[in-house]
């Protein structure tokens, strides 16, 4: 499953910015999953759970948005939304489009606990 190995990644990132704001715990973890990024949603949850165990991140709640599809026509020029497996304009119909979104997995949002008291 190699939502595991994207989890542990994810964990590394936040650990990294949690180290650089002098944070002592990570409470929530915001992430945005595109439908053709390949990672799917409740596996990714369910190994987060494992990769969060024993750093800073252990007790993090992970929130997951699904982004969505976005093409941009290249006969039309024109931004629509789209389905995965339909990546048409959504205004002329024409199938000639560039993927703009969708394809992602992002690193939203970390919210951390700082140690105030300077320990």
């Amino acid at each position: 499953m190699h939502e595991l190995s994207i989890c542990q990644a994810l964990i590394e990132q936040v650990e990294a910015i949690a180290r650089e704001r002098q944070a002592v715990r990570v409470l929530h973890i915001r992430i945005g999953v595109g439908p053709l990024s390949g990672v799917e949603p409740q596996l990714l949850e369910h190994a987060f759970y494992i990769a969060r165990a024993d750093t800073i991140a252990a007790d993090a709640q992970l929130d997951i948005t699904a982004l969505p599809i976005r093409v941009r026509c290249r006969q039309c020029s024109q931004l629509s939304d789209a389905q995965p497996a339909k990546l048409i304009c959504g205004h002329c119909g024409d199938w000639h489009t560039q993927l703009i979104s969708g394809d992602e997995l992002l690193l939203s949002q970390v919210e951390l606990v700082q140690d105030i008291a300077g320990r």
